[in-house]
């Protein structure tokens, strides 16, 4: 039972380091129209050089998630990505089409025969 609950938590972590990468790719995204905006309306400014430096943090944060999901690569089972239910064949008991009026005709039929 234990490899089977690592692996969930395994796949919850990179679920997870998936979704704060693409918060860090926000904020740089962020961090970098505001570094060009501000450098623009007055460069070497304090608020500028506060852009560049946040700039810089997510920048750094991104590359890291980035390289830990690489590390954590999902290794591949064979098995769906998601829990989905098993395809089942159609049993022997599926196997008629008749509708329960055909049934009950036929049945009638070989009862008087």
């Amino acid at each position: 039972m234990a490899p089977k609950s690592e692996r969930i938590e395994f796949l919850r972590a990179v679920r997870q380091l998936r979704r704060v990468r693409s918060f860090y790719a926000a904020g740089v995204l962020l961090w970098a129209g505001s570094t060009v905006w501000s450098g623009r309306q007055a460069p070497g400014s304090r608020e500028m050089w506060v852009s560049v430096l946040l700039l810089a943090v997510f920048t750094a944060l991104l590359v890291t998630a980035g390289l830990s999901l690489r590390r954590l690569a999902v290794p591949a089972t064979g098995r769906p990505a998601h829990h989905a239910a098993p395809h089942r064949t159609t049993g022997s008991r599926h196997t008629h089409t008749h509708t329960h009026a055909q049934t009950h005709t036929h049945a009638q039929t070989r009862a008087h025969a």
